[in-house]
């Protein structure tokens, strides 16, 4: 349904990114110019008055299809319709306004409409959303403008789609198909509830006053019957025959259709999915994002034919959506043939072959319209499930949808759109659950349904899929009253928690930190109790952390067996029984556990667990989908009875902790797919830390465990760029760290894994005190071309922190050569270079960075400091000046301002 025109998503690189050189390009610019073109005094009053009538638009779409669900079915379908006509309106206003933000001369009324975008009073908190199309825009097209103002702008601009992402994704909780507030850069999150939000909208407009102003637009309620009444045949088929309909379908079988592209980023995406689960479907395109058709009549393809193309190279069907997306039912006949056949042509020229399928856009079609398409050899093809994704924002909720309808229907013919970002969201929701469920996938062949023989196996999950929600209990005791003082126990549970937060993606709110006083055994046991064992809190998707950096001890029963404990801030010298917890008391908490997944951690020393089940099931081919279904109930300890846990560790952290942080980093990774399992995390952290430590960490699975595996994803968001703020660890902490990486590879040894994958063996201690040997795959998992540069990148950057710095050099051209456009890894390479000293090689990868990526306010600051440090002040100064137009308030801003107003040898920067 998109009548726009988009934006580069990258920008102009002056020459190709070349590994071998780092010569600087002569075309490459010093220092970013100010804007130059004599700004439009009436730019921002346009600019106002069109956001104005996009934002009148938003909200009448927004009462028009609120509760539309509940309408009778032909009220419904006219509802739709013209929610679909305004929804095209919507886009062609969003278009319209971020080009009109994007013109050199209305740089000041761009400024002025981000800020309307962020604090307009009039405006609720939702009504925001109706610009994020348009903030999306500017944040790329103003990034690709190359000058200062423009860049600070596009980083203004992408501030406030973060804050929409971050919202959107709290409200899908509570709402499933709305979005609200915000939270950035003077957008206060006031957090109104959708409710609120219709309520005060529908004080403003009605469905029917907005189906009366727009009454022009609608077709008539005949047009979008199910079935057109006809007064002849096509080609001798029946005329009830006449279009393709879903419910002709066998039963349990889908087929997937994809109206208004081809889109120059989603469709691609659509496609990549589509793969993952060997589906097949029938892209219905519009001629006018192919390309264009002469007076002549000859097809003149655009970029779009080029996407079209790949979409019949990925073994899919291309088909007819008229030209424009128009109301063909108001059309005279003439113009039909025209949309028809100049669609025709264009899809002719990309190498459509095949079945000639049409479908009229919103369905409204006529008799005379659809004899008009047959007598182009076209066939109509309807839809019985409509995902709506043109009007819901929230991916959950589209997938939600669909699934209900075609659980409903049984059979069916789903109409998306691959032109909009939730779509590609919600698709693998409902691929998911499709194939699962064990429903095949159809296409349309010979003028009849294909279905595919074979029903495909759910592929891998993807990122983000794991677990619905994460809880956590977090523990940490210095100040014992009665047992001898700890001195980084409470700074281990910190660290941890944090490393759940901001890394793994466990909500603040789910996790609870006790430290000293507050972790008595009451609050322990309450926290576990109440908190884990609430069925309403705690669901069966979830996962339960668990994590206890203290004392522990071992009972001796009379009979000879051994008790291991916990024990709490409040636990005495002389009854551990009554004073401390029983490690059967954890195994109860554990079996009661409604999450599928649970990991205790315990930074403490004992034994007596008397438990002999061990290991999970070896890993297959499709683990983490394997693993969803089998409950894992798993323990990590520091040491066995008679050890002492070593708390003397680096950056104030215990040696195990320290050590289980690395891990958690990515280090326990061994197969590089982006997931750390609870026994690959074991099989890093044991020998590690035996072999510095005199202490044997032990591992294994709690009764009631039944080969499932707690999973930590680790996150593929780009973390900062290396500068001189980058802390790195001390020379003792570095040579430790690789220490420990050399004792955990050394420790492994080859072993075939499941399915003939080559995989390594670690023999460790078990939570009975036995030896066991922990199986783990090491097959290298491809995750495709950004996110193992985007690994690399991150390797490089805790290479970088333990001063390794040929490995670290190492991992980020890895990242380059998987990425050559990666401006991140080439700053970051830049500064490996730097810090050895090598001013002028990396004063060439700075400048690459800001090549790929104006906006790298720190590519600019090392930029300058490898300049200053080669002896050119004059280039440094300049990229200085960028830097401080991009960061104003960093730390070293003064200290450059100083220099920059007044050069001496005296004000100089200091060198790192």
């Amino acid at each position: 349904m998109s009548l726009r025109v988009f934006l580069p998503l990258s920008l102009p690189l002056a020459v190709a990114l070349s590994l071998a050189g780092c010569q600087r390009h002569e075309n490459v610019p010093a220092a970013l110019p100010a804007a130059s073109a004599p700004q439009d005094t009436g730019a921002t009053a346009r600019l106002s008055q069109q956001a104005d009538g996009l934002l009148a638009l938003h909200r009448q779409i927004i009462v028009l299809m609120d509760g539309e669900a509940a309408l009778p079915a032909a009220q419904r379908r006219e509802v739709q319709a013209l929610g679909q006509q305004l929804f095209h309106e919507l886009l062609q206003r969003q278009q319209a306004l971020a080009e009109a933000a994007l013109q050199p001369a209305a740089l000041e009324a761009t400024t002025a409409l981000l800020t309307r975008i962020e604090s307009e009073p009039g405006w609720f908190d939702a009504d925001r959303l109706a610009f994020k199309e348009v903030l999306e825009q500017l944040a790329t097209g103003l990034k690709a403008s190359q000058t200062l103002d423009g860049i600070k702008l596009a980083r203004r601009a992408q501030e406030d789609i973060d804050t929409l992402a971050e919202v959107q994704k709290a409200y899908e909780q509570e709402l499933k198909e709305v979005f609200g507030g915000f939270a950035k850069r003077g957008i206060e999150l006031k957090r109104e509830r959708w409710t609120d939000y219709t309520a005060k909208l529908r004080a403003l407009h009605t469905r029917e006053a907005v189906m009366k102003q727009h009454g022009a637009q609608l077709p008539a309620a005949a047009d979008l019957a199910p079935e057109v009444p006809a007064s002849g045949a096509m080609r001798g088929v029946a005329a009830k025959d006449r279009e393709v309909f879903g419910d002709k379908l066998p039963p349990k079988t889908v087929l997937l259709t994809f109206d208004d592209g081809p889109h120059p980023r989603y469709t691609d995406e659509i496609l990549d999915i589509l793969k993952r689960y060997q589906a097949p479907a029938v892209f219905f395109q519009l001629g006018q994002n192919l390309g264009k058709v002469g007076a002549d009549g000859k097809p003149l393809p655009g970029n779009g034919s080029a996407v079209a193309k790949r979409v019949l190279a990925a073994g899919h069907q291309l088909a007819n959506h008229s030209f424009t997306h128009g109301l063909m039912s108001k059309f005279e006949l003439v113009k039909v043939k025209e949309e028809a056949a100049n669609t025709e042509a264009l899809l002719d020229a990309a190498g459509r072959s095949g079945d000639a399928l049409f479908r009229f856009p919103y369905g409204a079609r006529n008799d005379g319209a659809l004899s008009t398409i047959e007598a182009l050899k076209l066939r109509s093809m309807m839809w019985n499930v409509d995902s709506l994704d043109w009007s819901d924002p929230i991916p959950k909720s589209i997938a939600a949808r669909v699934l209900a309808e075609l659980e409903k229907q049984q059979r069916g013919i789903v109409l998306f759109h691959d032109i909009h970002a939730r779509t590609v969201q919600a698709l693998p929701l409902v691929l998911d659950q499709l194939a699962a469920d064990g429903w095949r996938f159809a296409s349309f062949k010979d003028g009849q349904f294909v279905i595919s023989g074979d029903r495909p196996a759910p592929p891998q999950l993807a990122a983000g899929e794991l677990y619905r929600e994460s809880h956590a209990l977090v523990i940490g005791i210095n100040g014992y009253s009665a047992w001898p003082k700890l001195a980084h126990a409470v700074r281990d549970a910190q660290a941890v928690r944090e490393a759940l937060v901001t890394r793994f993606g466990f909500k603040p709110d789910n996790v609870t930190l006790l430290t000293d006083a507050e972790a008595t055994r009451a609050n322990i046991l309450k926290a576990m109790n109440e908190r884990f064992g609430d069925a309403k809190r705690v669901k069966r998707d979830d996962r339960v952390f668990v994590f206890f950096a203290g004392h522990g001890s071992t009972r001796r029963l009379p009979s000879g067996r051994e008790v291991g404990y916990i024990v709490p801030v409040d636990a005495g010298l002389n009854d551990l029984q009554a004073d401390a917890i029983a490690m059967p008391q954890l195994q109860e908490v554990a079996e009661a556990i409604t999450a599928k997944h649970a990991l205790f951690v315990i930074d403490a020393c004992y034994s007596g667990l008397g438990l002999t089940r061990a290991g999970s099931v070896a890993a297959d081919s499709n683990f983490a989908r394997t693993n969803a279904r089998r409950i894992g109930r798993q323990m990590m300890t520091a040491g066995g009875a008679d050890q002492q846990v070593a708390d003397d560790g680096p950056g104030g952290h215990s040696v195990f902790t320290w050590t289980l942080l690395q891990a958690l980093n990515g280090k326990a990774d061994l197969n590089g797919d982006g997931l750390i399992t609870a026994t690959e995390l074991a099989a890093y952290v044991a020998p590690a830390v035996s072999a510095i430590a005199h202490q044997t960490p032990a591992f294994g699975s709690l009764p009631g465990s039944e080969g499932g595996e707690f999973v930590f994803e680790l996150p593929t968001a780009q973390e900062p760029g290396l500068s001189g703020a980058v802390a790195q660890l001390d020379d003792k902490a570095s040579q430790l760290a690789a220490k420990i990486d050399e004792a955990s590879t050394a420790s492994r040894q080859a072993a075939p894994a499941a399915g003939g994958a080559s995989g390594v063996q670690v023999t460790i201690k078990g939570l009975d005190g036995k030896d066991q040997a922990l199986a783990a795959t090491t097959a290298r998992v491809d995750p495709g071309a950004r996110v193992a540069a985007q690994r690399a990148n991150d390797r490089g950057l805790q290479l970088y922190r333990e001063r390794r710095y040929d490995e670290a050099e190492a991992a980020f051209k890895e990242a380059l050569q998987l990425q050559p456009k990666f401006a991140l890894a080439a700053n970051n390479l830049g500064f490996v270079l730097y810090r050895r000293s090598k001013f002028a090689e990396a004063a060439g990868w700075f400048e690459k960075a800001v090549e790929m990526d104006a906006s790298r306010s720190l590519a600019w600051l090392n930029l300058g400091d490898a300049r200053l440090q080669a002896g050119d002040d004059a280039k440094a100064m300049a990229a200085y000046k960028t830097f401080l137009a991009l960061a104003p308030k960093h730390a070293r801003a003064a200290e450059l301002q100083a220099w920059i107003a007044a050069p001496s040898d005296g004000t100089r920067p200091r060198a790192l």
